[in-house]
């Protein structure tokens, strides 16, 4: 059976039936027999304990496998003094895109106008989190306590403490060679629990949105219908216009091909709404089936899933302009500079987790003057966007991987063409 056929079926039905569900809960004539085994039988019973176990099953096996693959990378490195080119050239791309992101979204959003008109309340009594300073995050990147840093997932932490230790097996000769071939034996175990796991997934996309769309519905619509629309307009341009655009400029490669490829991917980060917990799958999809060498994926992929917020930032310029319109509040073009700017450094550090885009906005929004409240505004729609901009991301990752690896000559070209590569076989 195809996967990507069972998890797109799954998760067209999982809405359609949850969003069913929502509006029957929201019928007062309903039976109360029936409603106690809609909302707490299956919505907030059956299927939302399988949904937060698969969450949970994606999530365990991050840490393990980004220190375990990055180490792999660093350690086999004929020259690791390239290492810092490649990381290099690896972090200018990906702030390039996150610009470029959210300059489009300041486009369309001035465009279209999505907060003229808007008569909309904040939701309930919103208190915007506290902006962290460039410093703290800067700062919080190199870790005092490694296993600390992995327990808490902080994977900045995760990645610079990889990288040291990949460098320090590469020197150490004999002993060095022995304990990277055991590296190397349990990045093949990881791999192949990624795969186990892939097999379950039609059946955690199910329960998950199922909960979701149960509980939330399709969201908010009405007044935030043209924000909306503003958001994935410019979502569906970055992933399929932009990257597909770069990808080809940069390596000659088939943008189609490409995404194609990373439809699973795409679709795991949807269900999950967390680039950190598709880290596993967009991993696999970049080495196994776009050629990347694991030297080249180990390190872009997790820092991808970190500081690559490209969906995000499209959402901070589309709120940023709805929620000037909608308090009638004008910003100049210094404003809009500022905005870019602080878009781009608020995903340094940024963990991929669901929600993560509200927090970095009350930055985005302090910078351009404009009320952290107005955040309530967007709150309603927020959960189901999430999705959306969450696979734009994983999609940057991948694209960013493959050309980095053509750059560093480290990109299989055959494997990238070949329909079959990293399938596995019954």
């Amino acid at each position: 059976m195809n996967l990507t056929r069972n998890v797109l079926i799954a998760m067209v039905l999982a809405v359609l039936l949850g969003s069913l569900a929502h509006v029957a809960l929201a019928n007062p004539e309903l039976n109360e027999t029936l409603r106690y085994v809609l909302k707490q039988v299956l919505a907030e019973g059956v299927f939302d304990v399988i949904g937060q176990i698969f969450i949970a099953s994606l999530k365990v096996m991050v840490v393990p496998l980004v220190f375990v693959s990055l180490v792999c990378g660093v350690c086999h490195l004929k020259d690791q003094s390239s290492l810092g080119m490649l990381s290099l050239k690896t972090i200018v791309l990906y702030l390039l895109t996150t610009g470029l992101a959210i300059t489009l979204a300041l486009f369309l959003a001035n465009l279209l106008d999505p907060g003229v008109g808007a008569s909309i309340e904040t939701q309930g009594n919103y208190v915007p989190p506290e902006a962290r300073s460039l410093k703290d995050v800067l700062v919080d990147i190199f870790p005092t306590n490694p296993i600390k840093a992995m327990a808490e997932g902080k994977m900045l932490q995760v990645i610079v403490f990889a990288v040291l230790i990949g460098i320090a097996i590469g020197q150490a000769g004999k002993a060095g060679e022995r304990i990277g071939a055991a590296f190397n034996h349990w990045n093949e175990v990881l791999m192949k629990l990624v795969t186990l796991m892939m097999q379950l997934a039609p059946f955690g996309v199910f329960a998950l949105l199922f909960s979701i769309f149960a509980s939330k519905g399709l969201g908010t619509i009405g007044d935030l219908a043209l924000y909306m629309l503003t958001v994935i307009m410019a979502l569906l341009l970055h992933a399929l216009v932009m990257y597909p655009l770069l990808l080809k400029t940069l390596t000659g490669l088939s943008p189609l091909i490409f995404l194609r490829k990373l439809r699973n991917v795409q679709l795991f980060a949807f269900s999950t709404a967390s680039s950190n917990a598709t880290i596993p799958v967009t991993l696999r999809a970049v080495e196994q089936r776009l050629g990347v060498n694991n030297r080249v994926a180990s390190f872009a992929v997790p820092l991808g899933a970190t500081i690559n917020m490209d969906g995000t930032a499209i959402m901070q310029g589309v709120a940023t302009v709805f929620i000037a319109q909608a308090f009638q509040l004008q910003l100049d073009m210094m404003d809009y500079m500022l905005v870019v700017l602080t878009a781009m450094l608020a995903s340094v550090g940024t963990a991929g987790v669901p929600g993560v885009g509200l927090v970095t906005l009350a930055m985005v929004l302090d910078q351009a003057g404009l009320p952290a409240e107005g955040i309530g505004l967007i709150l309603g729609v927020d959960r189901i966007l999430d999705m959306i901009r969450t696979a734009v991301n994983v999609t940057g990752d991948a694209m960013v991987s493959v050309v980095v690896a053509n750059s560093e000559g480290g990109l299989d070209k055959d494997q990238f063409n070949d329909p079959a590569a990293g399938v596995e076989k019954a």
